[in-house]
């Protein structure tokens, strides 16, 4: 819950809050009072001008009865205007989001909540949150009377489909006089930001060539085992098991030694999205680079709930998390502050200026990172040979190439022949390749995926290549 400031006659700083007024009061009335004529409403401005009309006619008439009604309407704005400006409210504002963190299409609700803070009773407050236009209409709510150390809470509901990350502030409060004819603005100086990442799919578990999933035996190990002279050893700890002691190397240093045990090394799994300008045409939430940076997040999200270790990869070469380490997260709670990094990153993802998939190549360059999953545009050429020498770096490689072509032509447009060379570049490279046609759905594709290196195309066949998330050999 994030505090906001108080309201009182105060005189906004800099920054957008407040500063006391009782202190304050040297720093300039005149400045003070301009505000207050300045929040004059319609009434009052007419009263005004009434009253100002009714007092020259009186004089030029020489009627003293009219002098008395035009200084009656003109008095009754300024007065009031004064009294609300010296209205001595001190109130404390505070937000909350529930969630911080929403897929697309899906709504948050926002809570607001006032606690009267002064020792005096509130008017009529107009309370006023600022949202951006995306998020659906501005937020207005009209509160009672607030009694002294009372508080006031009030929520609404925010939703956008397409993702980002959204201002939310600063909270605005209107004082208004019982008659209309003033209102002052109070803003406080405090802003949330409400995340909208993108939509995730449910992928079904299927087996790829590539990597184990998880440990086990299907790993390489970084110890070596090829004889017992091979053996890394350490001191015997309370609790290790006496099978495990090393009687030979016990002999030879005099206190029990112990093989240490096979330290286990998680799957690793890249993924990589193309975010090349080149590489797609078209924009809104139904376009071909939404649907690969859902792709890309629902992934992520599957493969880190199937006990690898991911890394998110564009073709600038950026990797997140991790910047000046491996790059790859996983494992009980890290694993969930990766995927919100990740998801994070993809909610405020956007074209690249870059031209060429390079920078990924060269961050792949360096040995086996295990499994690639890729997610890419339109492929020239050169572009279609660069993907092809990443898969010698990887332990298996899954491409899903989006025609833009096709997705600028709507639904049921056909492939391009262009696409379909790219792919059958990338199957001679050794990738699983899979051409995403406009609307396709991505759990389609993921067992398609399967199929196609499986050679099956009937449904029994890809449903008998479904496998178990524990198959070693497999991923899923």
């Amino acid at each position: 819950m994030t505090p906001g400031g108080r309201i009182g006659p105060y005189a906004p700083d800099p920054g957008g809050g407040f500063t006391d007024g009782g202190a304050g009061r040297n720093v300039g009335d005149k400045s003070g009072l301009r505000t207050a004529l300045a929040g004059l409403t319609t009434r009052g401005r007419s009263f005004l001008a009434a009253g100002i009309a009714a007092g020259i006619c009186a004089y030029v008439l020489g009627q003293s009865d009219l002098l008395r009604v035009g200084l009656l309407l003109a008095a009754l704005p300024l007065v009031c205007a004064g009294v609300l400006y010296r209205t001595r409210y001190r109130v404390a504002g505070s937000r909350r989001l529930s969630p911080a963190r929403v897929p697309a299409g899906s709504e948050a609700r926002v809570h607001l909540r006032m606690d009267n803070i002064s020792r005096l009773p509130t008017g009529l407050l107009m309370l006023q949150d600022q949202v951006p236009y995306v998020l659906g209409p501005r937020p207005r709510f009209v509160l009672d009377r607030v009694e002294a150390g009372g508080r006031r809470e009030v929520s609404y509901r925010v939703r956008s489909d397409l993702r980002g990350r959204y201002p939310l502030g600063p909270l605005q409060l209107r004082l208004t006089d019982p008659f209309g004819m003033c209102e002052l603005t109070r803003s406080f100086s405090t802003y949330d930001s409400l995340t909208v990442i993108p939509r995730v799919t449910a992928l079904p578990p299927v087996r790829l060539t590539g990597e184990a999933k998880g440990y086990g035996d299907g790993r390489q190990r970084s110890l070596a085992l090829a004889g017992e002279d091979d053996v890394i050893p350490r001191g015997y700890r309370y609790g290790d098991d006496l099978r495990r002691v090393h009687w030979r190397l016990t002999a030879r240093y005099g206190e029990l030694m112990v093989r240490r045990e096979e330290q286990p090394q998680r799957a690793r799994c890249t993924v990589l999205l193309d975010t090349r300008a080149p590489a797609f045409q078209g924009a809104g939430p139904d376009s071909a680079f939404e649907w690969a940076v859902s792709a890309a997040a629902s992934a992520l999200v599957h493969m880190l709930e199937r006990g690898f270790s991911v890394r998110l990869l564009t073709d600038t070469g950026n990797a997140v998390p991790g910047e000046g380490t491996d790059g790859f997260a996983g494992a009980s709670q890290e694993s969930a502050d990766a995927a919100g990094l990740m998801m994070d990153t993809l909610a405020v993802v956007d074209h690249s200026d870059s031209g060429s998939l390079s920078a990924a190549y060269d961050v792949l360059r360096g040995g086996n990172e295990g499994l690639l999953v890729a997610f890419f545009g339109d492929l020239d050429e050169e572009q279609a040979s660069v993907v092809a020498k990443m898969r010698r770096r990887s332990g298996g490689a899954l491409a899903f190439l989006l025609d833009s072509g096709s997705w600028t032509q709507g639904p049921g447009a056909p492939v391009s022949e262009r696409c379909t060379e790219r792919l059958r570049m990338l199957r001679e490279a050794g990738w699983t390749a899979v051409a995403v046609p406009h609307g396709a759905s991505l759990e389609e594709l993921w067992r398609q995926a399967d199929r196609e290196r499986t050679g099956l195309s009937s449904p029994t066949g890809a449903a008998d290549s479904l496998g178990s998330p524990n198959t070693p050999g497999g991923w899923s």
